[in-house]
């Protein structure tokens, strides 16, 4: 049976678009239809370098083009709402970037328009997607770890400010805890079985800058990178408890006086534990002895490119199958709720009760 293509938008052009663009590309039943982007030099430059025939600089004209069945949304997070809105109002299927937006009642918002309108959104939690984390969940969901009481997550920059859009307050709704802490958090939340979260104790730091000022060692700039620009928090750190009484501990920053960067994902059961980060390891016990246990797959650690691919080919089969995705927008929601929550408990100096 000859399926019909999928035709797909790209709202947003900057660097984390050429992820979905390379994975769409990939799949044979889907057609790279349309780009949008502020900046309608860039979206030229990406349409001719995918082949994509229509070219827009308004995201409202793009949705009204009723060829579009779907659409990647990779723009600021203060647009991420409106326009997951207006394209689910459109008919059109959604697959945003994270986080889902930068606050709570954005979210619900979201979450309103998606019951409404029948339609497939999916929130870009990438790490649920990645094949090590598939392979965790399997083995958690077997009982080979028992109870999950316990999880641990850091991703910790020395130097790696971004700046532009991802320093900008107004823009981002926060620094790294929105940026990169919502990938850990998510990631540990859902290994754990998506446990409610019922309280949340946060600090956040500005202490730091961007250090614009260091020399010899480079790192990611955004395209509107600014040294001047720097409105959010160089780190966080919070203990979120849930009601089945597991609890997460987690910190990030963007930059921080460390020997070096790392990132480490940690979960602790009665049965057993697993460290996803930074190299995949179960640890056990058999016979009165602790094992520590590595299985052999392609990947010892995340693999980004082929946890989006995973994530676009997903997003595809729900939007033609109407199947739930991994990361629904309910998901998003909560997430959202825990970031909220460490970032009021660090302004207000209290725990906050969920």
């Amino acid at each position: 049976m000859i399926v019909s293509k999928m035709k797909i938008g790209i709202i947003g052009v900057g660097s984390i678009s050429d992820l979905h663009l390379k994975s769409y590309q990939k799949l044979e039943d889907v057609e790279l239809y349309a780009v949008c982007d502020l900046n309608q030099t860039r979206a030229e430059e990406k349409a001719r370098q995918y082949g994509i025939s229509h070219v827009y600089t308004d995201f409202r004209e793009l949705l009204a083009n009723p060829e579009v069945e779907a659409v990647s949304i990779c723009t600021w997070n203060n647009t991420h709402a409106e326009i997951s809105i207006a394209a689910l109002r459109a008919g059109k299927h959604v697959l945003v970037e994270k986080p889902l937006c930068r606050t709570v009642g954005e979210a619900l918002e979201i979450q309103k328009a998606v019951s409404e309108s029948g339609k497939t959104l999916q929130v870009g939690f990438v790490r649920r997607y990645d094949a090590n984390a598939q392979l965790v969940k399997r083995f958690i969901e077997n009982g080979e770890l028992g109870e999950i009481y316990y999880a641990k997550a850091s991703s910790l920059r020395n130097l790696g400010n971004p700046g532009g859009w991802f320093a900008d307050q107004e823009r981002s709704g926060g620094g790294p805890l929105i940026d990169i802490g919502v990938h850990i958090i998510d990631l540990c939340w859902y290994l754990m079985g998506r446990p409610k979260p019922v309280s949340i104790s946060g600090n956040t730091y500005k202490k730091l800058g961007n250090r614009a000022h260091i020399r010899n060692l480079s790192f990611y700039k955004a395209a509107d990178y600014d040294p001047n620009t720097n409105s959010v928090e160089d780190m966080a750190n919070a203990l979120i408890r849930f009601e089945n009484g597991a609890s997460l501990l987690v910190d990030v920053s963007f930059t921080l006086h460390s020997k070096n960067s790392e990132t480490a994902v940690k979960l602790y059961g009665d049965q057993g534990g697993v460290e996803l980060e930074p190299e995949l390891i179960f640890v056990t016990e058999k016979h009165d002895t602790i094992l520590n246990v590595t299985p052999q797959t392609d990947h010892k650690s995340l693999n980004v490119t082929e946890a989006f691919y995973n994530e676009v080919r997903h997003f595809v089969t729900c939007c033609r199958t109407g199947s739930t995705p991994i990361s629904p927008v309910e998901d998003g929601v909560t997430v959202m709720r825990m970031l909220c929550a460490i970032y009021e408990s660090a302004d207000k100096g209290i725990e906050i009760q969920l």
